[in-house]
């Protein structure tokens, strides 16, 4: 299907009735808004203060309602550092945000305040703000005339990434479980074994005609989430299959053949083998060690 692009030359685009996403070029990040009778729900908060204060100029440009509603789709700054910018309105999270915020939030703020002179400015005003309204698995957001499904289809990029869904529009904000301009990121905190059944999950919120904002890049549509989901599921199988043969870990990306560019995959190796060490043997099958038994679907709004 077609799907509205949202400009990477930064304007706001309506990818759903009441819905719109706007690509900011600092981390091509992509946020994303839902319009109610009730206010703005805006879909993280950017990298700082400054990126921040820049979103909150641009809300104004797309409507005189005020922001009553923040999701935080996961902890990493560039979608949470802007929050305390947001700090009058109802902030939504995984429940494991706030801790991770606590734990690792210094240490991001110092690590950026090396970057540049306006990096260690901008920190200096940072306010760590953690979602104040907090779930394990669903919520919803009455915005007045719509609601809005919160959604945590389970780990994957972190263990607290949290899919957006308006079904009245069809729309579902994806966070980095998907990413469009460049491969999914593993990190330090991703769970590449769990990605795969965490995306399948998440496949399964969507319609052929659901319109899908990612994390990071373009709009995209349900047959590109298939195809991510596949080219995961090809690294965690690939992982699994290298450590079940006895593969050491520093050969992995030497030996096999990866959807990737290896350079991408270092920390989706590492953690992979970790993890399987840690459940005591290998395991066969694409769900892994890690996933729930049966986790496959949840109940949602119109479905």
């Amino acid at each position: 299907m077609n799907v509205p692009e949202a400009d990477p030359t930064g304007s706001w685009t309506e990818v759903g009735s009441g819905c719109f996403a706007r690509r900011y070029p600092s981390f091509d990040v992509t946020v994303g808004v839902v319009v109610g009778a009730g206010g703005l729900l805006v879909v993280d908060t950017r990298g700082g203060p400054r990126e921040a204060d820049e979103l909150r100029a641009d809300l104004a440009t797309l409507s005189d309602l005020p922001v009553r509603w923040v999701v935080d789709t996961h902890w990493h700054f560039d979608h949470t550092f802007g929050n305390g910018r947001f700090a009058d309105a109802t902030i939504y999270g995984h429940e494991t945000v706030p801790g991770v915020l606590a734990e690792r939030g210094e240490e991001v703020r110092a690590d950026l305040a090396r970057r540049s002179t306006e990096w260690a400015q901008d920190m200096a005003e940072l306010v760590l703000t953690p979602p104040d309204r907090t779930f394990a698995s669903v919520a919803v957001v009455d915005l007045g005339d719509r609601v809005v499904e919160l959604v945590h289809p389970g780990r994957g990029h972190t263990d607290g990434d949290v899919a957006v869904r308006v079904p009245d529009a069809d729309v579902v904000f994806a966070g980095d479980l998907v990413e469009e301009s460049g491969p999914p990121a593993y990190g330090d905190d991703s769970f590449p074994l769990e990605w795969p059944p965490t995306l399948e999950i998440f496949t399964g919120l969507l319609t052929p005609s659901s319109v899908v904002v990612p994390g990071h890049g373009a709009v995209v549509d349900q047959a590109f989430v298939t195809a991510q989901f596949g080219d995961v599921t090809a690294v965690a199988e690939t992982i699994r299959r290298l450590f079940q043969e006895g593969v050491p870990e520093g050969e992995a990306l030497a030996v096999a053949e990866w959807p990737y560019a290896t350079e991408r995959l270092a920390e989706a190796v590492r953690r992979g083998y970790r993890h399987l060490r840690e459940s005591g043997a290998p395991t066969a099958g694409p769900a892994g060690p890690e996933a729930g038994p049966g986790r496959r679907s949840l109940p949602l709004l119109g479905q």
